[in-house]
């Protein structure tokens, strides 16, 4: 349907929604993009890599992007992170920025945040792909469906999660996911997003790591090393 591998620990979860007109549309419209030669970004055989490095059951924390970076060699399928060696886009400046001031966490010079998804961060954006340059491109063609049902998949297992929130995309997709309502296992974190248009407006001294990591703690898992 994508020519992408479903990680084994999300097939379950996403087998219903493979199988619907809307995934095979979006499928339909990736081949096509890539037959006209348009660039996609992330490339083939990375728009799952939240999913392959963050399996369903090792998930303690989810932070939700909105789509991948649209500048070339910058997406690598993980929401907010860069590939190694690249600038640091100034959204993810700011979240470190925000990191050392929560933790006392040295501001790093990679933008890669791999590490974070191995510990159990899943780094998910709303839509999967974007064509080179151009934001928000290939929002509603699809995705949405996919990227729901993996996060209502994490939030209805009975284990206690972190659901990051920053900005009003990524609350307006929760908003979606009834699972996320009143459930005493999760906690939900809704700040302003770490752009420079809104940081200053409630992201900065929300301390949105330490919460999480205390919350972990409370109920016996164990924390993020961020």
């Amino acid at each position: 349907m994508m020519n992408e591998a479903i990680p084994e620990s999300w097939k379950d979860v996403l087998a219903p929604v493979l199988d619907t007109p809307e995934a095979r549309r979006l499928g339909g419209f990736l081949r096509q993009e890539e037959k006209i030669g348009k660039m996609i970004y992330p490339p083939r055989g990375e728009r799952l890599a939240a999913l392959e490095l963050t399996p369903l059951e090792e998930v303690k924390v989810v932070i939700l992007g909105q789509d991948p970076y649209h500048g070339p060699k910058q997406a690598h399928g993980l929401a907010f992170s860069v590939r190694e060696g690249m600038r640091l886009p100034p959204s993810l400046a700011n979240i470190y920025k925000e990191l050392e001031a929560d933790c006392g966490i040295e501001r790093r010079d990679s933008g890669d945040l791999t590490r974070w998804a191995r510990q159990g961060v899943l780094l998910l954006n709303n839509t999967l792909t974007v064509e080179a340059g151009a934001a928000g491109s290939h929002a509603r063609r699809g995705w949405e469906a996919i990227t729901d049902a993996c996060v209502r998949a994490v939030a209805e297992r009975d284990r206690p999660c972190v659901f990051i929130l920053w900005g009003n995309h990524a609350q307006g997709k929760a908003e979606r996911i009834e699972a996320l309502r009143d459930n005493p296992q999760l906690l939900v974190i809704e700040t302003p997003h770490p752009s420079p248009l809104s940081a200053r407006r409630g992201f900065f001294g929300s301390r949105p790591f330490s919460r999480a990591n205390a919350f972990l703690e409370e109920h016996g898992i164990e924390p993020i090393e961020w």
